[in-house]
């Protein structure tokens, strides 16, 4: 039989942890339920310890710290992912589990996109969703509703091979990523959203939150597509060298003279940089390749365990 571990990252969660627990129990009452405790200062994990479930402590706060050492400690078959706050409903949690089981999917996003969006009170997590969901779209070529779902089924292949680099609420946008880019196979299961109790608190900051996913895609991008990324500045240089070395070009035709030599020697000094940019993006495109295809036999082996 296939193993099946629920994990859930926890921060002050003493008013909704015991019935997202008993909902895990209910739904998937064949997994093995652990809670990761990330500093809280209230009583999560006594709670969750009451519940019979396994308590396990992260020193490191942020949720890309709980989730690399629950991908690193814990071992089963199948990893269900959710939050602490009640927001994802468990009863999508079984078809989720089968696509992952049955189906060899390596991961099934919880899909909020029209559930959140009408029931968020937070205009500009939205405008902040639905930018993000674009710009992965466009770079990795993708249809993604719901990059940033917390909601989350995966295969033991996806969470061993995963080199979690984040330390906080970006971790869900670098999983997304990640599989685009590495090929793993995903699926959305639309789901419905809950709201958080009254007296329970977002941990999000819409602004410091957000710019970490933003600064994370940015980051990820150089990493992943070096050439595309590079390219683009290249182009941007060049452009702006263009604009300032055409007029002088036009009227040295005219009149056999240079009329500006600093703003010459400053366009040809940014037209190099262009130049140097370009070369950049080849040269760790080339690595990337390399590493690559390290990453592919890795995961031979892992498959192969």
């Amino acid at each position: 039989m296939s193993k099946i571990a629920i994990i859930i990252p926890c921060f002050n969660e003493e008013l909704t942890i015991a019935n997202v627990i008993s909902d895990c129990k209910k739904y998937l009452p064949q997994a093995d339920i652990y809670v990761c405790d990330n500093n809280s200062t209230d009583n999560t994990a006594k709670i969750a310890k009451e519940a019979g479930v396994t308590v396990i402590y992260e020193t490191k706060q942020g949720k890309g710290n709980v989730i690399r050492k629950m991908f690193r400690e814990i071992d089963a078959d199948c990893y269900v992912m959710i939050d602490g706050d009640g927001a994802h409903p468990l009863n999508y949690a079984n078809d989720m589990c089968s696509l992952v089981l049955k189906e060899n999917v390596d991961m099934v996003i919880g899909d909020r996109s029209v559930a959140y969006f009408n029931k968020n009170k937070r205009p500009f997590h939205n405008i902040g969703n639905k930018l993000v969901r674009l710009i992965i779209n466009k770079i990795f070529r993708s249809n993604v509703k719901d990059i940033m779902s917390g909601y989350r089924v995966m295969s033991r292949f996806f969470v061993k091979s995963f080199p979690v680099l984040s330390e906080g609420f970006e971790i869900e946008t670098e999983m997304t990523i990640h599989a685009l880019d590495r090929k793993f196979t995903i699926r959305e299961v639309p789901i419905d959203y809950n709201e958080r109790p009254k007296g329970s608190f977002s941990k999000l900051n819409t602004f410091s939150d957000g710019f970490l996913v933003l600064k994370t895609i940015f980051s990820l991008f150089k990493n992943y597509k070096p050439f595309y990324f590079f390219s683009i500045i290249a182009f941007i240089l060049f452009a702006v060298s263009m604009i300032l070395f055409v007029p002088i070009f036009i009227e040295f035709l005219k009149t056999s003279k240079v009329p500006r030599y600093p703003t010459l020697i400053v366009s040809g000094a940014i037209a190099t940089m262009s130049l140097i940019m370009w070369i950049c993006g080849i040269i760790l495109q080339t690595i990337v390749r390399k590493h690559n295809e390290i990453y592919e036999i890795m995961l031979n082996q892992i498959k192969n365990k």
